[in-house]
């Protein structure tokens, strides 16, 4: 097979939970134990930095990995789902694993694969470990899929757990109550594991102290640390963060929740300081200024043109949608425009409550089995008050959307990860 036979192999062969939902969820961790002794426990090979939480935990994974790697690191990043390229799941130093290794690792391993049929997740997660070993990584950053206790990413013992924060989201596999949810999520703490808790307050701090507890873990809560001691967005849309310990910091990053993740991040630096890393103020700079160069990153408060202004932004549960609302209330713009497309296992309700009624909106359906159908989402939306017209596809939605806008107008592409993914793959077909 060649790389896209590979690819085309793995979607049609594997489960893959971004794509159908609670059909290609596989709870346990049968099938990741099983690969990892197959394949001689490749995760053991390297140091690991273990990140989860509801929402930030891409954001914040690549900040740790830009850091890591501008430290002198070899620095593997393994983060889901993909947006364009399957290949931005697996990366070390920022550049994305190669074609070949790829089609060379599922044939190899195929037999085998097949004796246990692991999900989509599985597999790829450990074509990952296997990649970073391969490339005898220093550190790699492994961010949690679903969940934490279950997640197939918690074989590993790492360093430090990172669990950013709790919100509704997966409450059919995680709970319905955010102490449920922030018990599956505080799973990734290990024994004697340092863990730093990005936000949390009440039962859901509770629920972390506890387990850390259990666990002889120490832990940190980062708002409490305070290593940030005052945060500013500039002009340019960029965060100026003056911090404690690390002296002026300027984040390339956009949208109100990365002045939460900065905080997350740096509390993990100082107890990566603490372990033993050599980590200088100068890299730390340079990871937070350049992390969407260093890494790849995309698809936060990213913005794709500029007359009219379009912002595409991944955030897709309550907790996220919140932040993407507030931004834009403190945006400038004439009117709002936007592309909303959702999948269908969200709480919708939920999400669409949140959004503002002053807007123009263009539903869409994003390329994915699990997106909901652009009529059902307008109807529902209707009922909280959200007029606009529905779609096809993302593309056609844009389009229209910036049919539509006057140069001083705002176009908001959200809703799904799936949404920002098609965008970005058409984004010449609206930005010419």
């Amino acid at each position: 097979m060649n790389y896209e036979q590979t690819i085309k192999y793995l979607y049609s062969r594997l489960p893959v939970y971004q794509r159908t939902g609670a059909s290609a969820y596989k709870e346990g961790l049968d099938n990741s134990l099983a690969l990892d002794k197959y394949l001689n426990y490749p995760h053991r090979k390297y140091k690991t930095i273990h990140v989860g939480g509801t929402n930030g935990k891409g954001s914040t994974s690549h900040l740790l990995a830009a850091i890591l790697q501008k430290a002198g690191y070899k620095t593997g990043l393994y983060t889901s789902p993909h947006l364009v390229d399957f290949r931005e799941r697996i990366r070390v130093n920022g550049e994305m694993i190669s074609q070949d290794f790829v089609v060379d690792f599922v044939s190899k391993h195929r037999a085998f694969s097949e004796q246990i049929s692991p999900s989509f997740f599985e597999l790829t997660m450990m074509m990952a470990f296997d990649y970073f070993a391969h490339c005898e990584v220093d550190v790699a950053i492994i961010e949690v899929g679903l969940g934490g206790r279950l997640d197939s990413t918690n074989i590993i013992t790492p360093i430090v757990s990172v669990i950013t924060n709790i919100s509704f989201d997966h409450v059919q596999f995680l709970g319905d109550t955010l102490p449920k949810i922030a018990t599956e999520k505080a799973g990734i703490i290990k024994k004697n594991v340092p863990v730093i808790i990005g936000e949390a307050t009440g039962e859901v701090r509770s629920v972390f102290e506890k387990k850390a507890h259990e666990m002889s873990s120490t832990i940190r809560f980062a708002q409490e640390d305070n290593p940030i001691l005052k945060s500013e967005k500039e002009s340019s849309g960029r965060w100026r963060f003056e911090t404690n310990r690390f002296g002026e910091i300027i984040g390339e990053l956009g949208g109100l929740c990365q002045d939460k993740n900065a905080a997350t991040v740096l509390a993990t630096v100082e107890e990566l300081i603490h372990s033993g890393f050599a980590i200088d103020n100068e890299v730390i700079h340079i990871g937070f200024s350049n992390v969407c160069t260093l890494t790849g990153l995309q698809g936060r408060w990213q913005q794709l043109d500029e007359s009219p202004r379009i912002i595409c932004d991944t955030a897709h549960n309550e907790g996220g949608i919140q932040y993407v609302v507030e931004q834009l209330s403190s945006e400038i713009y004439e009117r709002l425009h936007i592309v909303l497309g959702m999948v269908n296992d969200k709480d919708i309700r939920r999400v669409l409550s949140l959004l503002p009624t002053d807007a123009t909106y263009y539903f869409s359906k994003a390329s994915v089995p699990r997106a909901l159908n652009a009529f059902e989402l307008q109807s529902m939306a209707a009922l909280n008050g959200l007029i606009g017209t529905a779609y096809a596809t993302v593309k056609e939605a844009i389009l229209a959307s910036r049919k539509n806008a006057e140069p001083n107008d705002l176009i908001f592409v959200g809703g799904s990860t799936f949404v920002v993914a098609d965008a970005l793959t058409d984004i010449n077909y609206y930005t010419k």
